[in-house]
């Protein structure tokens, strides 16, 4: 793959591919944009190399994956050396700003994303993880799969807990939220 052709791959793969940093940050915007950048630049300068064992997205997501756990593992690293404690953001619920559609519809919108994102908070990480390259990222399993580092069977199996448990959130949301009315 020419470096023009891996740039033009990488272009139309932006806004998944920050999606996908967001998730492996816990939904810090600031912390995924630099792992986004650094897989980026691992990719043009030949770091990280697409071998054609897996589709190309499959491989991006990899790389992005492995270059949030080594961030991770630095700020540990770094944060037993100063003997200070290790900032978190943690998975919650966000309302998104639309910028289009009657306020009303918004509104229902942003609440139906809260829900989803408090539900998806809920799951186990790897659950969570295997729904979002599934769902969000267009992955089929098995692509999740080898991303996510795990076998086959394990992500189907993950992806049919995660699945089953988010239709028992949403639903017992649901009730809540009936009540609340």
């Amino acid at each position: 793959m020419t470096r023009a052709e891996l740039e033009q791959e990488l272009n139309g793969m932006l806004a998944v591919s920050r999606g996908w940093a967001l998730a492996q940050t816990s939904w810090n915007a600031t912390e995924a944009d630099d792992v986004l950048q650094a897989s980026v630049l691992k990719l043009l300068d030949g770091r990280a190399r697409f071998d054609g064992r897996s589709s190309f997205r499959t491989f991006v997501f990899g790389v992005i994956r492995q270059t949030a756990r080594e961030r991770r593992r630095r700020a540990l690293v770094r944060s037993v050396i100063l003997l200070r404690p290790i900032a978190r953001d943690e998975l919650a619920p966000r309302e998104l700003a639309h910028g289009e559609g009657a306020p009303d519809a918004r509104l229902d919108h942003s609440r139906e994303s809260a829900r989803l994102v408090a539900a998806l908070a809920q799951l186990p990480a790897r659950q969570r993880e295997i729904l979002h390259l599934v769902f969000y990222a267009d992955l089929t399993i098995e692509e999740a799969a080898r991303v996510a580092g795990v076998a086959l069977g394990t992500a189907r199996t993950h992806y049919a807990r995660g699945k089953q448990k988010l239709r028992e959130l949403l639903g017992d949301l649901a009730h809540a939220g009936d009540a609340n009315v």
